[in-house]
C-alpha cells in the first residue's frame, strides 16, 4: 500500500464507498454527483487514485474496499502516534489530556479498552 492518507474531500468520497459497497462504478458516479456535485471524470480520477493507494478496488465495474473504514482509521491512528509520540500511547494520552480533560465516562471506556487488551 502506498500513501495511506485521505484529504477531506477524499474522505467524504471514501465514506460514500464504505457506506454503499459493493456498488457499481455507475452507481458511484451518481452518488458522487449527488453528494459531492462531481462530474463522472472527477469520480473516476479520485477512484483511481484511491485504488492506486490500495484502499479500494474497481474490478469489472464493481467498486469495493480492500481495507475497512475501521482498519483504515486504526492505521492512521497508529501512524500518528508512531510519528508524533515515538509510538508511545501514554505520551499521546498525556498530551491529549493537557488541554481536554477526560470525562468519567471516557476514563471508564479507556479502562475497558485497556483491560480487554491485556494478555
Amino acid at each position: 500500500m502506498s500513501e495511506m492518507k485521505l484529504g477531506a474531500v477524499e474522505s467524504r468520497f471514501a465514506d460514500i464507498i464504505w457506506n454503499n459497497e459493493p456498488l457499481t462504478s455507475g452507481e458511484l458516479v451518481k452518488l458522487a454527483e449527488k453528494e459531492l456535485t462531481w462530474k463522472r471524470t472527477t469520480t473516476y480520477t479520485i477512484l483511481k487514485r484511491l485504488c492506486d493507494r490500495g484502499i479500494f478496488k474497481n474490478e469489472h465495474g464493481t467498486v469495493s474496499s480492500l481495507i475497512s473504514r475501521d482498519e483504515f482509521y486504526a492505521l492512521q491512528s497508529e501512524k500518528f502516534v508512531d510519528e508524533t509520540f515515538d509510538g508511545s500511547l501514554p505520551a499521546f494520552l498525556a498530551a491529549f489530556s493537557k488541554r481536554k480533560k477526560l470525562s468519567d465516562k471516557e476514563v471508564d471506556e479507556l479502562r475497558r479498552v485497556i483491560d480487554s487488551m491485556k494478555g
